[in-house]
């Protein structure tokens, strides 16, 4: 606690959480996606997407972009599975994001009255992160290597916790 109060006295983009050391870009994104998304990912049957969320904000503090957003979206499509899994909702072994979204609103984790609304959501969950993993990080570069600028996996983990907390709230409220 005296760590983090420090850091934030000093404007020290950094807070120790979960016996780790994550990256804070900004106060209110942190404060309002990153901490409720890591606190119900410490729920039984969230370890896996956990870890992955974690290790998007080791390698994002490390400078490591590219494995940063890979990590990013791993922790959303294992959130989706790890739903899916609790549910008992059928998934393709080896789905992706786009047929794993397709999976919860098919079961309307998100409720059917919505749709019109969540045509939206839909596109921006296949368009975010999925979208910026495929265009700077899934991929082979190629002859020259790319250089992926560090507001891009800040955004990833960011929309990645927006994410997890839609779902997982979504997923407890529908129990």
């Amino acid at each position: 606690e005296e760590f983090n109060a420090r850091c934030k006295e000093h404007a020290v983009g950094y807070q120790y959480v979960n016996g780790r050391l994550i990256r804070v870009d900004s106060q209110y994104l942190h404060a309002e996606a990153v901490l409720p998304a890591l606190s119900l990912l410490q729920d039984q049957g969230f370890r896996g997407p956990s870890d992955e969320f974690m290790k998007a904000h080791e390698h994002l503090r490390n400078g490591r972009q590219k494995e940063a957003i890979v990590e990013a979206l791993k922790a959303f499509e294992s959130t989706m599975k790890a739903i899916c899994d609790a549910r008992k909702w059928k998934y393709r072994a080896g789905a992706a994001a786009k047929e794993l979204i397709q999976v919860v609103f098919d079961n309307e984790l998100v409720p059917a009255y919505l749709q019109s609304h969540f045509s939206a959501l839909r596109s921006v969950l296949e368009g975010g992160v999925p979208t910026v993993r495929n265009k700077t990080s899934g991929h082979g570069q190629g002859a020259a290597p790319v250089e992926i600028p560090k507001y891009l996996p800040a955004y990833a983990i960011h929309t990645t916790a927006a994410n997890i907390v839609l779902l997982v709230e979504a997923h407890k409220a529908k129990r």
